[in-house]
């Protein structure tokens, strides 16, 4: 599996360059992302211009993965979906659970929004 990496001060773009992705390649992307949650900048936002379909495995690894995130007081944000990716997403109830945007930039804007929030509930 390929993905590219942009690294900004408060998070990491992460972009699949593949147009599937399927459970083996959801599990790489698992073990790819998990170890940002080590590094001083934690927040991952997922770009998936590029994917045209995935299983419900898949699916199901990425909204984990996500929770994993946000129980680590890390945000993880989905963007850029296309629309049958958004669409199966829906059709097996899983669209709903998942932290998407239409764009990378609102996608960031939530990103800063969340570390926002997390350094004002540390102060109190």
């Amino acid at each position: 599996m390929e993905v590219k990496t942009n690294t900004k001060e408060k998070f990491h773009v992460i972009t699949v360059t593949g147009a599937t992705l399927t459970a083996d390649m959801a599990a790489e992307l698992i073990d790819l992302l998990l170890p940002y949650l080590q590094n001083d900048v934690k927040n991952v936002i997922l770009n998936l211009k590029e994917l045209q379909s995935l299983d419900v495995i898949s699916a199901e690894k990425l909204v984990n993965l996500q929770q994993i995130f946000y129980e680590n007081n890390s945000s993880f944000v989905i963007c850029e979906m296309q629309k049958t990716v958004e669409n199966f997403l829906d059709s097996v109830n899983l669209l709903e659970m998942m932290n998407s945007t239409r764009t990378e930039s609102e996608a960031m804007d939530i990103v800063q929004m969340e570390e926002i929030e997390r350094e004002f509930l540390n102060e109190e």
